[in-house]
């Protein structure tokens, strides 16, 4: 366990019972902050953040003009998720607002609609996939991110850099839930690798039922004890539970949202395992990760740029190397964006 002074923690254990909500206020969308933010140099993906201060709530698009094959890897027994098509995407729309935030990604969906001139044919569909936080525990309202806020957000889109810390989708995010007293205030990281010509970019929401680890293995935010000082992994307050004949204690509305870009052309089979692999290693920076309580959902993107190798006409599937190791490259990027969320 860790010695910790911190300001991070929720203003109080929440009271639930009837709240504001959207048509309560007259909401504008805040595009405009003064986060810190991440550097990036992958032309053709731009990112973009919209907040109802309000709230705090918000919403991040990752929008890549041209399209991206997608590949997603949804784990957790809390997983809100809208794919627009399974296989493609042109933007990706995380938010706050649990299952009332997928409605900022019809927002992304209607403002590339109107910028493509209303065209319907199959060719010219715009394609959104969204996946949601649960993040009305950390704070006493139920505004939530809508279609303006969506609209907004993929307007405010742009390359170079990506606003971290609690800002979009991450205003309100938290983590370490063993109870609601002992929760911290997380949100949005972001991190970015080159290697080669091959670029790799990781955005990530984190709102876990657990805790944030570095790569020392110290516990750096969420399951804080105000009483010690200090902040300690689950595990040990769920043993100690059982051990007393006791059931272990953990707070609902858990969830981990991920996306993760890339410009290596990869088969349709590496770019599932790649995706795989990358959610499977934030395990080290999150624990614990998937539960019952959680709903994670990673989107894997190529934009198909670069060949690494000569692949000679074979199955690419067959020889999955480029994949993996792409993958451990990110994995490294994912865990340093889950801990930039957590600064």
């Amino acid at each position: 366990m860790t010695s910790v002074t911190t300001d991070h923690r929720l203003t109080g254990v929440p009271v639930w019972g009837d709240r504001i909500a959207n048509r309560d206020l007259d909401l504008v969308p805040r595009t405009a902050t003064t986060a810190d933010r991440v550097e990036y140099d992958f032309p053709g993906v731009e990112v973009g953040v919209a907040e109802y201060a309000e709230g705090p709530t918000g919403t991040t698009v990752l929008h890549i003009p041209a399209g991206a094959r997608l590949a997603i890897d949804a784990r957790g027994g809390a997983i809100g998720l809208s794919s627009g098509f399974e296989y493609f995407a042109h933007a990706i729309c995380l938010t706050g607002g649990s299952v009332y935030g997928l409605s900022a990604g019809s927002g992304v969906a209607d403002e590339l609609r109107a910028r493509g001139g209303n065209r319907g044919a199959v060719d010219d569909l715009k394609l959104v996939s969204t996946a949601v936080i649960y993040d009305f525990s950390a704070r006493d309202n139920a505004i939530y991110p809508d279609a303006a806020l969506g609209r907004a957000a993929i307007r405010a889109a742009q390359h170079g850099s990506v606003p971290v810390g609690r800002v979009g989708a991450g205003a309100s995010a938290s983590a370490g839930k063993v109870s609601y007293a002992r929760t911290e205030l997380t949100g949005q990281g972001a991190a970015f690798g080159r290697v080669g010509r091959a670029r790799v970019l990781v955005v990530t929401v984190v709102n876990p039922v657990g805790v944030i680890v570095d790569r020392d293995g110290e516990v750096v935010r969420g399951n804080y004890d105000a009483t010690t000082g200090r902040r300690g992994r689950l595990e040990p307050d769920y043993l100690a539970a059982l051990e007393r004949g006791q059931r272990p204690t953990a707070e609902r509305g858990n969830t981990t949202i991920t996306a993760v870009v890339t410009n290596v052309r990869l088969s349709d089979r590496e770019l599932i395992h790649f995706g795989r692999q990358v959610h499977s290693s934030m395990n080290r920076a999150i624990q614990p990760f998937h539960t019952a309580l959680d709903g994670d959902t990673l989107f894997a993107l190529t934009t198909d740029e670069i060949d690494l190798d000569a692949r000679d006409g074979a199955d690419s599937a067959d020889d999955p190397i480029t994949a993996i190791a792409l993958g451990a490259l990110a994995s490294e990027l994912a865990w340093d964006a889950v801990l930039r969320a957590a600064r």
